[in-house]
């Protein structure tokens, strides 16, 4: 979810639960504005990352209620002993944590570059899961040669589920009137509609490979997109750019939408209809 939305207020709009921002153990600036620009299907973004830092973090977290909702931190840091001193310091405050180990923007040292290799992926996702008491999720990155290689490889690590996909790209808009990128980063992450298609595929490649839990993401705006993720394999999934562009009034016509759905196909759960667009 996005930094600018209380994660209390999305829980009482109806979504099933709620994904920080991702942060690490100390405040981090990430890049000068402009950090966002819209692009045709969706906004590129090069924040790098930008965060308070986990104590600041975890007074947020502790604000919550968790009696009927799913509260996961997003967490991410340079090497093993950082994401371990992160999972130790926010586990009690939430329901799952997911390891962003994929940012396609992220400021040296951090993001795509553990995600795109499978023994660092491999390496954090075990040192996360050993310092762990609570389910660890991988977020994964489009931005590789072989998504489900990636994918087994968090499995054997010990992750009890996996997101997917992070922002594509890294992609890159320039203004024509001064010859020069709009982002101060030059280049950032895809997100939006345009992206769907792309995470509907690696999520139905992934599901093929692996046999824990998906989340599917990407470019969900309505209970049409959420069905496509769930038919290719997802059991849930997020929802971000959308709440940028509709607001949070989203989840509760996605939910009035799927429901409705549901009930004139004759499916009575969500199992019912994991997976089922496969052979």
């Amino acid at each position: 979810m996005f930094a600018e939305w209380n994660l209390e207020i999305l829980l009482k709009s109806g979504a099933g639960g709620v994904v920080s921002k991702s942060f690490s153990l100390n405040p981090h600036p990430g890049y000068p504005n402009p950090t966002t620009v819209a692009v045709d299907g969706g906004i590129l973004n090069a924040i790098g990352l930008s965060n308070p830092g986990v104590e600041n973090f975890k007074e947020e977290l502790k604000r919550i209620d968790h009696d009927d909702n799913v509260v996961i931190a997003s967490i991410y840091g340079a090497n093993p002993s950082e994401f371990s001193q992160l999972v130790e310091e926010v586990q009690e405050h939430v329901d799952m944590i997911e390891l962003n180990i994929s940012c396609p923007h992220a400021m040296e040292g951090y993001g795509a570059s553990i995600g795109q290799d499978c023994n660092l992926s491999h390496t954090i996702v075990a040192a996360a899961k050993d310092a762990s008491e609570v389910p660890i999720i991988a977020k994964l990155t489009p931005n590789v040669t072989d998504i489900t290689e990636i994918a087994r490889t968090c499995e054997d690590a010990g992750a009890d589920c996996l997101s997917l996909i992070n922002t594509l790209g890294p992609g890159m808009k320039i203004n024509i009137d001064v010859a020069k990128p709009v982002l101060f980063h030059k280049s950032g992450g895809m997100s939006g509609r345009a992206i769907k298609p792309i995470a509907v595929s690696n999520v139905y490649s992934v599901y093929e490979a692996v046999d824990i839990p998906l989340i599917g993401v990407g470019g969900i705006y309505t209970f049409e997109d959420v069905v496509e993720f769930i038919f290719a394999g997802a059991r849930a999934v997020q929802i971000g750019t959308a709440i940028m562009d509709e607001g949070v009034e989203v989840f509760s016509k996605i939910n009035q939408g799927l429901e409705e759905f549901m009930k004139d196909k004759g499916y009575s759960s969500i199992d019912e209809m994991v997976g089922i667009a496969h052979d």
